[in-house]
């Protein structure tokens, strides 16, 4: 074995002079070199031949095998069809349908297979999906896409004979399209949905995500011809939910028609009517004209798309007289029987007149025959701040919490911004806007006890006495007011709001139209808000015509008599016993 260089050195010197006297060291050296040399030999030889059995192979792939390949991935196209979950019911209280789903077919193309579509194919195909031949060459005439919708919603009996043409290319894939048996009538309530089966408005939209559902898909394999030839996987859909609406769909329908009769009568620019259940706040009814058909949504515009009851504010006027005066009963400035001075009345500048002028008046009076002047005297004993706090602790100012889209807050100024005029003003109803719903809401201490109740669009399953409510009057305060408000109803100004077999309760309202910053003399709005029975309350009714144009504006000449139209078949409906006695 060499052990240094000095060795090496002499071998190499040995072996260059081919000296004979080289040692057997120096032959085994030479011995490891030339079997190093074959082994590199080798190895070389080994990479070389690999390396060319890979430039085969491509060659092969490329040339002789290539026509296959490609024919092979021209057959088998792996696609993901969606499997559409069917969307929740939604429903009256009862169990009535107010929003279906049934089966649609929907017509879409893959643009890449549609090569050898002839022009007859074209004209075919276009006169079933009802569109022309160049709005179909337009859709298809991108070969990179893979997917294009060519019609939706349609009949499967139309999408039958779609699939009948045999073209190659051209798909179909069930969907859902919703229906609304009860049309216009409770359309302002529920809503609808887009195209893509998505809520767009009303109730749809606001629990749209449980009413969904979950869609699912399957993962296979077709062929040119659109063949299944093999089946990768499936995820079955989840349907969505039903939801039970607090809607009974009679009452519905009545205060549908009640409200469209006043309409048609008075030539009003809008109007609505809202139905709540008096101990529990589930809304029974609520309707808006001008409304739409959701079935068939042509030709519909914004106006017809309003929900006035909840989203629209307005100067309510003398229906807010009751809360006032009832809040002042509570706290034991004033009894039913506290006579005023009830002569023009002057606030910050402002003189404060009555419609039907009386010296003085009690505060049953001042109820009765709705004094602008008594109750706005009322209002000046509370200071500033704690009359703004008892609006509030009502529900004006702020949202009602029911997930309504575009539910309103409603106006009410902060306290230090009024002037002496307008905390006079508010107590009858200007300086003030609110929604016919809060307004409503707002009735429901009456009914309860004295208890603000939350008001709500869903059913309520539950024990309905276990329902949390804001105590805001004594139960002694919501007494006197129902008799104090039957008395309005019989004996005063809501004369017209009375019906044959039950006695009511409840206020007129009539205001000017706030427009541009002022009051507008010439446009007005009525309402009513009240409740039947009136001692033992069982619906809350509050009704609003929008700007009549022909007759009376005032409120107990358009709302009063809608109010009554409601409250006496939708009793019958309930199935509440008659508490009027009549004599014969």
């Amino acid at each position: 074995m060499i052990t240094n260089h000095d060795e090496i050195h002499q071998l190499y010197w040995r072996m260059k002079n081919n000296n004979p006297s080289a040692d057997t060291k120096s032959k085994n050296i030479s011995n490891i070199f030339v079997k190093s040399r074959d082994r590199a030999t080798i190895i070389n030889w080994i990479m070389l031949s690999s390396i060319a059995l890979i430039a085969l192979r491509l060659i092969f792939l490329n040339t002789i095998k290539s026509s296959y390949l490609e024919k092979q991935l021209n057959t088998r196209i792996m696609r993901t069809i969606n499997l559409p979950a069917m969307r929740g019911e939604i429903t009256d209280r009862d169990g009535i349908p107010l929003a279906v789903s049934t089966p649609v077919e929907a017509i879409w193309a893959d643009p890449s297979d549609l090569i050898g579509l002839t022009q007859t194919q074209q004209m075919q195909l276009a006169s079933i999906l009802g569109v022309s031949v160049s709005e179909l060459a337009s859709k298809i005439s991108d070969r990179e896409k893979t997917f294009v919708y060519l019609q939706r919603a349609m009949s499967p009996d139309k999408a039958k004979q779609v699939m009948q043409l045999g073209i190659d290319g051209i798909y179909s894939m069930q969907e859902y399209k919703r229906f609304y048996p009860s049309g216009a009538v409770t359309a302002s309530i529920v809503g609808f949905n887009n195209i893509d089966d998505n809520g767009a408005d009303g109730m749809e939209y606001a629990k749209n995500k449980a009413l969904q559902g979950i869609n699912g898909n399957k993962q296979i394999i077709r062929d040119l011809k659109g063949r299944v030839v093999d089946n990768l996987g499936i995820q079955n859909a989840q349907n969505g939910q039903t939801l039970h609406l607090s809607i009974n769909n009679r009452i519905q329908y009545i205060a549908y028609n009640a409200l469209k009769n006043q309409m048609d009568k008075s030539l009003a620019k809008g109007g609505s009517a809202i139905v709540l259940d008096a101990k529990t706040g589930e809304v029974l009814a609520m309707v808006n004209l001008p409304t739409y058909n959701p079935n068939n949504r042509e030709n519909v515009t914004p106006e017809m798309m309003k929900n006035r009851a909840a989203t629209n504010v307005f100067d309510p006027g003398s229906i807010m007289k009751p809360l006032v005066i009832a809040k002042a009963i509570d706290n034991k400035m004033i009894t039913p029987s506290t006579m005023f001075n009830t002569t023009p009345y002057t606030v910050g500048g402002k003189t404060i007149k009555d419609t039907h002028p009386e010296t003085s008046m009690n505060v049953s009076d001042i109820i009765r025959y709705s004094s602008n002047i008594g109750t706005a005297k009322v209002a000046m004993m509370f200071s500033s701040e704690s009359l703004w706090n008892f609006y509030r602790e009502v529900g004006f100012g702020q949202k009602m919490g029911t997930g309504f889209p575009g539910e309103t807050k409603g106006i009410l100024l902060p306290w230090k911004k009024w002037y002496p005029v307008d905390h006079a003003l508010m107590a009858f109803g200007y300086g003030i806007s609110v929604s016919l719903f809060q307004m409503a809401h707002a009735y429901t201490t009456f009914t309860n006890n004295g208890c603000l109740l939350p008001v709500s669009f869903e059913k309520i399953n539950g024990d309905p006495n276990n329902i949390s409510c804001t105590q805001v009057f004594s139960p002694q305060t919501a007494s006197t007011m129902r008799t104090m408000l039957a008395s309005t109803a019989e004996d005063g100004t809501g004369k017209n709001a009375r019906v044959e077999d039950y006695t009511v309760a409840g206020k007129t309202g009539t205001s000017q139209v706030l427009d541009g910053g002022r009051y507008r003399s010439d446009r007005h709005i009525g309402s009513f808000v009240g409740f039947a029975p009136a001692i033992d309350p069982k619906i809350i009714v509050a009704v609003m015509v929008d700007q009549p144009t022909q007759g009376s504006y005032y409120g107990a000449q358009t709302a009063a008599p809608v109010f009554a139209q409601i409250v006496q078949p939708s009793l019958h409906v309930l199935k509440v016993k008659p508490d009027k006695i009549t004599t014969k």
